[in-house]
């Protein structure tokens, strides 16, 4: 992996918190679970009890990505934010 790509992702985290307007349930799922996917790899945990709701929806929306390479995983998220940036 690039630093370069590294450090595109780190910046696009970075970014997130800057945005102007919260993006929306969807979107911020899709944002953990590449994050997470680009960051750490493959889910792994037990998935969290059934009324932690936001818990559950996270770990569902990251074991989506499974397999994803984290290069794609980090390339995506990328250009997410940009273009929740405009």
């Amino acid at each position: 992996m690039s630093d370069d790509l590294r450090r595109q992702f780190e910046a696009a985290s970075h970014a997130v918190s800057g945005l102007d307007d919260r993006p929306d349930n969807d979107t911020l799922l899709r944002l953990y679970a590449l994050y997470k996917q680009g960051s750490e790899g493959d889910v792994r945990g037990e998935k969290p009890g059934f009324f932690d709701f936001v818990g559950t929806a996270k770990y569902e929306a990251w074991a989506k990505l499974k397999g994803m390479p984290d290069e794609t995983a980090m390339r995506d998220y990328i250009e997410l934010v940009r273009s929740l940036r405009g």
